[in-house]
């Protein structure tokens, strides 16, 4: 079937925030200012065009699976109106409302995630990278996918060697072996509140809360999840001593990424 670009409105779409957000490591911005990355097992480039989202590399028929991925059904301009609420929320809403919370394939989020521990952009970026190539099916172009846990069934942390992963890689082995097993149900997971879920994957070695909270947040979409790393703690201890307010209460996920973004992009508010 014919590859097509599809135009879609950009209403809370910022590429650039969505992308760069921290919540995915395999979208990178071109020398004109699109965003092409590997996502279920796919090439897609998009692009913002008076005032329109161009999606460029899928068919007609493809657009209802991509639509879900990048959430585009949703409203988040009724989160705006409900943050404003609060000065602090209002004030980040004027400036980093683009994002959208991806809902992103949960095998691939987990693993990326474990890799993110302790460690920087371009590294994590690299591992992943790695990951894919040495156990990823090629897709054509010089990319491949993210391996399945099918695919890596049986590894061991000496395998994962090429990948450069340091501890992480046990961590991996025990993530790919419980999903494996069955111990780790994605479709379970999907379905249990957030705390069942956040205790149900901290039963692999190595994950904690932030990484369950960002696995529960951008892939099952569970907007209560509310990752706190060092910097978030820290946003919170300067902002939010009591916690969140009230107008954020069940999307209190959304709220973070809004809080995080205009502040550490806001010269007059450091974390």
């Amino acid at each position: 079937m014919k590859k097509m670009s599809i135009k879609v409105n950009n209403s809370n779409f910022n590429l650039k925030q969505t992308f760069l957000c921290g919540q995915c490591f395999r979208w990178k911005e071109t020398e004109n200012g699109a965003f092409s990355g590997i996502a279920m097992g796919k090439r897609i480039t998009l692009s913002e065009q008076n005032g329109e989202i161009i999606i460029d590399g899928i068919t007609k028929s493809e657009f209802p699976e991509w639509s879900v991925y990048f959430d585009l059904d949703t409203d988040y301009s009724e989160y705006i109106r409900r943050f404003s609420a609060d000065k602090t929320l209002k004030a980040a809403c004027e400036v980093s409302s683009g994002i959208r919370i991806l809902r992103q394939e949960p095998f691939e989020t987990l693993i990326s995630f474990i890799i993110s521990q302790n460690n920087n952009i371009p590294r994590i970026s690299g591992i992943i990278g790695r990951l894919c190539e040495s156990f990823g099916e090629n897709i054509g172009g010089g990319d491949f996918a993210f391996p399945t846990a099918e695919k890596l069934r049986g590894i061991e942390p000496e395998d994962l060697a090429p990948l450069r992963a340091g501890f992480r890689a046990k961590y991996i082995v025990d993530a790919v072996n419980r999903v494996n097993s069955g111990e780790i149900n994605f479709d379970e997971i999907d379905e249990l509140p957030l705390d069942s879920a956040r205790d149900k994957l901290k039963r692999i070695v190595g994950v904690g809360d932030k990484v369950a909270d960002c696995v529960l947040l951008f892939a099952f979409h569970k907007l209560d999840a509310f990752p706190k790393d060092v910097w978030v703690k820290r946003l919170m201890a300067e902002f939010y001593p009591d916690g969140l307010p009230e107008c954020t209460k069940g999307a209190e996920g959304v709220a973070q990424q809004y809080l995080f973004d205009y502040v550490r992009n806001n010269d007059g508010l450091k974390v």
